[in-house]
C-alpha cells in the first residue's frame, strides 16, 4: 500500500533539508575563518600542579593550560608516547590521579573540577567549587577524599562570603568524598574549611594520607604602609643615589633635590606595636593586625577533616610544597624586602633585591626553618658576575623529592633550570661549612623555558618537567643531569595536511625555544576543533650543559 505524505509534509521535509544544508555551510565558513585567523595575545593562569603520574607510573597526565585540555602520555622504556587528549575546563592548572583510570583536573577560570575517565577519554562529572581554584590532592582513609583550594568567594560558594568584614579568612579548602559526590549538579562537598589567609594555592599530603598541608599564595610578611605626613617629618632612610651633575659637570645643590615625602613601611611586632626601617615604634597608628599564617595542617582522617596546626613566617609568596617520605615538608617561596624603601646605591636599597628565593623546612612538630637558595649573591654589586648568575635559582615554582628523601628537585622558573639539592646539607644551619651552597654544577638547564611543574619517575630515572613557554614536557635524566628530550604536550601544531595558517597563541611570557632534539609527541588537534590524535613520541637523547 502506498502512503501519500501530501504536499505540506513534502514541503516541510525540503525546508528542513535546506536548513540543515545552510547550517552546515555556515559551520564550514566559521571553521575556515578560524583556521585563517592570525596570531593573538593569550593571557593564561600560572601552572600549579600541571603534571602528574598515574599511581602505577604507566601514564603521564599534563595540563594543556592555553587549550583547556588534559594530555595523556604512555610512559615506556624509550620515552613518552601520546595516547589521548580530553577537553576539560578553561585554564586547567592542576591535575591529580585518583587511580590509574580516573583523573581530576582543576580548572582555574571555570571554577570547576573535571573528573576524567581515562579509558574512554571523556569527562564523566564536573564539580563546581569556589573562585579561582588552584590545586588538588587526595588524602584521608584510602585516599578517598579530594582536597581543592579556592578563594573565599565565587558564585558556587554557599552562604555570604563577608567580603567587607574583618577577621574572615579569604582562603577555602573544598573537600569531596570521591565515593559520594552528591546528587547536586555541581556535586556536594563533604566539608568546606575556611583558612585565615589570602589567595590559597598549593596543597601537599603526607605519604600515609593522614595530613594535608594547605599554603597561602600571597601570604605577606606583616607589613603595611603608613600614609604620608602621618609619621615623623624627618623619617628616613633618604635617597642614597650620588648627587647628579649639572650640564657644566658641577654637582647640583642637594637642597634643590629634596627627598619627597612618601608613605612609610611598617612591620607589625607585637599587638598594636609597629616599627619602621629605623626601628621607630608606632602604637595604635594602624587600625588592624596582620597575622602571618602561611601554611595550615589539616587532619584528613578526622570526620570531617579539620584544621589542627598553623605555621607562621614561612614566606611572603608561597609557590609549592612537597612532603618527604620521612614527613618533612618543603615549601618553595620568596621573601619580600618590604622594609627597604628606596632603590639606588648604598644601604638600604632594593636594586636587584626585591625578593629572596628560599626553601622553608617545616617539621611535623611545628618548627619552621628557612634557607636561602642564593646566599652567594653579593647585592652591593650593581651587576653580578657571570659565575654568580650561573649558580643562582630564581622563582622556585615547584618541588619534587626522591624516594629516599635525600634529593630535592627545584623548578626554577626564572632561571630556566632544575636545581638539585642535597636535603641533608639543606637541613644544616647556613653557617655550617658543610651546609648547602649554590653551585651551577647542581643545575640542569632546559632547552625550553619556564619550568612550572615536576613529576619524578623513579622507575625510569626520569624527571618530567612541564615548561610553560612552549607548553611542552621536557624529559630530564636526573642522574646524568641532562635534558634528554622536549616532547610537546599538545601545542598548537597544525593538523596533518592543513595549511600553516592555524592560529598560534603568542604568550606574554614567550621567548624563542631552543630545540635540543627531534620529538614527535605533538597532537593533530587544532585550537577550536574537536578532532585530536596524538602521534607517538620518539625522543633522541642529547647532551646539554650539566
Amino acid at each position: 500500500m502506498t502512503y501519500d505524505r501530501g504536499p505540506g509534509r513534502a514541503f516541510g521535509e525540503k525546508a528542513l533539508r535546506r536548513f540543515v544544508a545552510v547550517v552546515a555551510l555556515l559551520c564550514s565558513l566559521a571553521a575556515a575563518r578560524a583556521s585563517a585567523q592570525g596570531s593573538y595575545t593569550l593571557f593564561e593562569a600560572g601552572p600549579v600542579r600541571p603534571i602528574a603520574l598515574s599511581p602505577d607510573g604507566s601514564l603521564l597526565f599534563v595540563c594543556n593550560i592555553p587549550d583547556g585540555r588534559l594530555e595523556i602520555f604512555a610512559v615506556g622504556p624509550t620515552g613518552l608516547h601520546g595516547v589521548g587528549s580530553v577537553q576539560v575546563g578553561v585554564e586547567p592548572v592542576a591535575v591529580a590521579a585518583r587511580s590509574n583510570s580516573e583523573v581530576w583536573v582543576v580548572n582555574h577560570l571555570s571554577d570547576s573540577v573535571s573528573i576524567v575517565d581515562v579509558p574512554s577519554l571523556r569527562v564523566t562529572r564536573t564539580l563546581l567549587v569556589g573562585d579561582e581554584p588552584r590545586d588538588i590532592v587526595f588524602a584521608g582513609p584510602g585516599r578517598g577524599l579530594a582536597f581543592v583550594t579556592a578563594a573565599h568567594r565565587g558564585q558556587n560558594r554557599p552562604g555570604d562570603p563577608q567580603l567587607q568584614s574583618g577577621g574572615v579568612g579569604r582562603s577555602d579548602v573544598w573537600i569531596f568524598d570521591s565515593a559520594n559526590l552528591g546528587a547536586a549538579l555541581g556535586g556536594t562537598p563533604l566539608e568546606l574549611l575556611n583558612l585565615f589567609g589570602d589567595t590559597p594555592r598549593a596543597l601537599a599530603a603526607t605519604p600515609d594520607g593522614s595530613t594535608v598541608y594547605a599554603a597561602v599564595f600571597h601570604s605577606g610578611n606583616q607589613t603595611t604602609a603608613l600614609p604620608p605626613n602621618q609619621g615623623p617629618s624627618a623619617l628616613g632612610p633618604f635617597q642614597t643615589l650620588p648627587t647628579p651633575l649639572d650640564p657644566n659637570g658641577r654637582p647640583v645643590d642637594p637642597t634643590t633635590l629634596p627627598t619627597p615625602i612618601v608613605a612609610v613601611m611598617l612591620q607589625q611586632q607585637l599587638g598594636a606595636t609597629w616599627k619602621d626601617a629605623n626601628n621607630n615604634s608606632y602604637t595604635g597608628a594602624v587600625p588592624f593586625t596582620l597575622p602571618d599564617h602561611d601554611v595550615f595542617a589539616l587532619d584528613a582522617t578526622a570526620s570531617p577533616p579539620a584544621l589542627v596546626r598553623t605555621y607562621d613566617h614561612v614566606g611572603t609568596i608561597l609557590f609549592n610544597m612537597v612532603v618527604s617520605p620521612n614527613g618533612i615538608l618543603y615549601v618553595s617561596n620568596t621573601d619580600a624586602n618590604n622594609m627597604d624603601r628606596f632603590e639606588g646605591f648604598g644601604t638600604p636599597n632594593l636594586r636587584g633585591e626585591l625578593h629572596k628565593a628560599r626553601i622553608s623546612i617545616l617539621s611535623p612538630g611545628g618548627s619552621v626553618s628557612t634557607r636561602l637558595l642564593n646566599k652567594h649573591i653579593d647585592y652591593s654589586l650593581a651587576v653580578a658576575p657571570a659565575a654568580t648568575n650561573a649558580a643562582s635559582l630564581g622563582i622556585p615554582t615547584d618541588l619534587a623529592i626522591s624516594a629516599d628523601a635525600t634529593t630535592l628537585y627545584v623548578a626554577a622558573f626564572g632561571s630556566g633550570e632544575i636545581g638539585i639539592i642535597d636535603t641533608a646539607k639543606l637541613a644544616l644551619p647556613p653557617t655550617d661549612p658543610n651546609a648547602f651552597t649554590p653551585n651551577a654544577a647542581d643545575h640542569i638547564p632546559l632547552s625550553a623555558g619556564g619550568p612550572g611543574g615536576l613529576a619524578l619517575d623513579s622507575a625510569h630515572d626520569r624527571l618530567y618537567v612541564y615548561t610553560r613557554f612552549d607548553d611542552g614536557v621536557s624529559v630530564v635524566d636526573p642522574l646524568a643531569r641532562t635534558c634528554a628530550c622536549t616532547a610537546p604536550s599538545r601545542l598548537r601544531s597544525p593538523p596533518a595536511g592543513s595549511s600553516s595558517t592555524t592560529p598560534t597563541a603568542r604568550r606574554r611570557t614567550a621567548r624563542p625555544r631552543a630545540a635540543c632534539v627531534t620529538c614527535s609527541a605533538t597532537s593533530t588537534h587544532s585550537p577550536g576543533t574537536s578532532a585530536t590524535r596524538l602521534r607517538a613520541a620518539r625522543c633522541c637523547s642529547t647532551t646539554t650543559r650539566s
